[in-house]
């Protein structure tokens, strides 16, 4: 009696290019919307290119937009094979169908795949699989919120990519003390170190906001540097000449408070819409009187970089035994 059933439905549909699979008769729930028996009805999905073959009780068996769908309250396209279209990724469809099956799927395990999952899931309205990947990714940030990887700069071009792929503003330190050409003073070790110091304090502050890198290649001894929107805002370099008696020493300053007041200055620039200019102009960061004289004045200023050198040439060690200190320049 199978047989009689088959053949007057194949007879129906004669102009159909690809043969029905067996249990599937013309005007079924697939193709009609209108479900009978569904243990026994299977529907044919081409969902971007990526072909499945499902029962339509997997498909209405939770309240999802596959569910209106295919129990008649919402418009579904067949091409001339009897594939239902639906014009979405096919990469996170079989996840959505094994979660309709068994009502829990194994996450994938990468933070991009598992937002991938959760919008498809958004998009089917599939809310227990939603729920799954917001708590996955809720874990996933909790876990690695201590985490504060700081980037070492091997090269300029390294250094320019790096600053082209984020939109943070960036702090960088660069130190090395091999690029010295005289004896160090008796306190530029302790305040190279200082330095180091304010800098891994300031990452672990701001490690959410700012990008911190350190530079080792570079031509100084100790200098800071502050990017906002990928061109340099303002540098710090830490070094001076000392003139001794008989011989030149370098010497490391610490300048804790001006460091300290170009990173506050530099969170200016976390928003891509550039800085505000009375904010600026209240931190200090746009030098200058308001008013008259805008126009080229401000596009002059927007691209300055703001340098402090605290080079100085002095006539003695500076050690402590009174003498005054005389400065040259």
């Amino acid at each position: 009696m199978s047989a009689e059933a088959s053949g007057p439905a194949v007879a129906e549909a004669p102009s159909l290019e690809v043969p029905k699979p067996s249990g599937l008769e013309t005007g079924s729930a697939a193709y009609g919307l209108k479900p009978l028996t569904p243990n026994s009805k299977y529907v044919k999905l081409n969902v971007g290119g990526s072909l499945h073959y499902t029962t339509l009780r997997t498909l209405t068996g939770q309240d999802t937009m596959l569910k209106a769908m295919f129990s008649g309250r919402a418009e579904v396209l067949t091409d001339a094979g009897g594939w239902v279209l639906i014009d979405r990724s096919g990469r996170h469809f079989g996840t959505i169908l094994n979660y309709l099956r068994d009502g829990s799927v194994p996450l994938p395990e990468s933070t991009r795949e598992l937002g991938e999952l959760l919008g498809e899931a958004r998009y089917y309205l599939v809310q227990g699989l939603i729920e799954d990947c917001q708590l996955a990714l809720q874990q996933k940030r909790e876990n690695l919120s201590p985490l504060c990887l700081i980037p070492t700069v091997t090269s300029p071009r390294e250094e320019q990519q790096l600053l082209a792929s984020t939109s943070k503003p960036v702090v960088k330190l660069l130190h090395n003390r091999s690029n010295n050409k005289y004896s160090y003073t008796s306190t530029s070790d302790d305040n190279l170190l200082k330095n180091i110091e304010l800098f891994d304090k300031l990452a672990l502050r701001f490690h959410g906001r700012l990008l911190f890198l350190k530079d080792v290649l570079g031509d100084e001894i100790c200098c800071w540097s502050f990017y906002g929107q990928g061109r340099k805002i303002a540098e710090v370099c830490c070094t001076s000449i000392v003139y001794a008696t008989e011989k030149k020493q370098t010497k490391v300053e610490f300048p804790e408070a001006r460091i300290f007041e170009e990173t506050l200055n530099i969170l200016i620039y976390e928003t891509p819409r550039g800085p505000d200019p009375a904010l600026l102009e209240a931190t200090g960061g746009a030098a200058g009187g308001g008013g008259a004289g805008r126009g080229e004045d401000e596009d002059n200023r927007e691209h300055r970089v703001r340098r402090i050198h605290v080079r100085r040439h002095i006539t003695h060690d500076e050690r402590p035994h009174g003498q005054q200190i005389i400065f040259k320049d």
